[in-house]
C-alpha cells in the first residue's frame, strides 16, 4: 500500500494493484491534476459519493478468499459521513476519516488509518479498543503538535506518522 497526500482530503492510494484517488477536486493549489489522476482505476469523494455503498463498520468483515480463487477487486465503502474503508486482499484495511469516525469492529486490528485535519479532535473514540497498525495524519503542520499530543496516548503500540504533501508513504 502506498499513500500520497495532496493537501486537504485529497489522497492517491495504491492498494491491491489498483490506484484509487480520493477527493481529487480538493487538492492544494499547484498540484498537477493530470499527475494526480494518472492511472487511477477509481476516483471517489470522501463525503457524499452515492456511488460508494454505505455499510455498518462495526459488523463489516473482509471478504474470505480461498487460495485458488481469483482475488476480488478492491472494495471501497462508506463507514460514516466523511469516512471510507478501502479493502484489498493481502493488504491491511485502509480507513480514511475526514470527520468523526465510526466505531470499528474486529476487522480494524492491523488497519491503517488516515486522519484528516477535521477528524483529529474527534478521533479518540473511534481509536479506543482498535488495535490499528498505523495512524497517518493528513494535516497542516501547525496542527500536528497538538494532534500528536492528543493522540499519542491512544495508539496502544501503533505507529504514528504525518503525511507530507506530494510525498508517498509506503506501508
Amino acid at each position: 500500500m502506498k499513500l500520497t497526500w495532496f493537501g486537504g482530503t485529497t489522497l492517491r492510494v495504491y492498494i491491491g494493484g489498483e490506484i484509487v484517488v480520493v477527493d481529487a477536486d480538493g487538492a492544494s493549489a499547484g498540484v498537477d491534476r493530470g499527475e494526480l489522476l494518472a492511472g487511477a482505476g477509481r476516483v471517489v469523494r470522501l463525503a457524499g459519493d452515492e456511488a460508494v455503498p454505505a455499510i455498518d463498520a462495526a459488523n463489516w468483515r473482509p471478504p474470505a478468499v480461498r487460495p485458488l480463487d481469483e482475488a476480488p477487486p478492491v472494495e471501497i465503502v462508506r463507514i460514516g459521513d466523511a469516512a471510507l474503508l478501502i479493502a484489498a486482499t493481502g493488504e491491511a484495511p485502509l480507513v480514511i476519516l475526514g470527520t468523526v469516525g465510526p466505531v470499528f469492529g474486529r476487522w480494524a486490528d492491523g488497519a491503517v488509518v488516515v486522519l484528516g485535519q477535521a477528524a483529529i479532535g474527534a478521533a479518540t473514540p473511534a481509536l479506543s479498543g482498535a488495535r490499528i497498525k498505523l495512524l497517518a495524519l493528513a494535516a497542516e503542520e501547525r496542527a500536528l503538535d497538538a494532534a500528536i499530543a492528543e493522540l499519542s496516548g491512544h495508539l496502544d503500540g501503533a505507529g504514528l506518522v504525518s503525511l507530507e504533501p506530494g510525498l508517498a508513504l509506503e506501508v
